[in-house]
């Protein structure tokens, strides 16, 4: 089982991009489970966000404390947060950041597992004209794990997206998405 945790703001997106990741992974027919974990409900506030992908029935229905796969949204998060807190020796950390991953490592002294980066604020904010880093996070994330396919995650979001901002927006996401998949660093 792969267990992944989103970590960003309120209004980032987060618990969408572990929800769009379920859907895609349900798709290519896993088992799935998708859930926030947040406290006060306000813009800017830490959320946490989980998704579980397995190839078979999952059981358990509890929070998620050793996440394979972290993804934060928010690089201010890195030192606010234990951010990679239960992460196996072998986990996978994807951070929203302008830095270079061996830069992300030594801030945060992490030298285990696999560290990438990609400047999802800056691909949002020329996609959409404002920092909403979900939808590039989740490119990022494709290209970092191999969860499902960059296909079907572009599908999902186009399912998810058409009827509330049409083809001009959902085009835009797709956009994003690639240009991420495509930019993210590895260190």
């Amino acid at each position: 089982m792969k267990e992944i945790k989103f970590i960003g703001r309120g209004g980032q997106g987060g618990k969408s991009a572990a929800a769009i990741l379920a859907d895609a992974a349900l798709e290519k027919g896993d088992f799935i489970q998708s859930f926030p974990e947040y406290g006060a409900e306000r813009q800017g506030a830490p959320v946490y966000a989980y998704t579980r992908i397995d190839q078979k029935e999952i059981r358990i229905h509890s929070g998620i404390t050793n996440p394979q796969i972290v993804a934060v949204l928010d690089s201010t998060l890195l030192t606010a947060l234990p951010v990679t807190e239960g992460m196996p020796d072998d986990g996978i950390l994807i951070v929203n950041t302008v830095e270079d991953p061996k830069q992300v490592r030594s801030r945060i002294n992490f030298h285990s597992g696999r560290v990438f980066t990609v400047d999802a604020t800056g691909i949002s904010i020329d996609a959409f004209g404002k920092n909403i880093p979900n939808t590039p996070m989740l490119g990022a994330v494709e290209k970092a794990t191999g969860l499902v396919t960059l296909d079907v995650l572009k599908k999902k979001i186009s399912d998810k997206f058409i009827r509330k901002i049409g083809q001009e927006g959902v085009d835009k996401n797709l956009n994003a998405i690639q240009r991420a998949y495509d930019e993210v660093k590895e260190g």
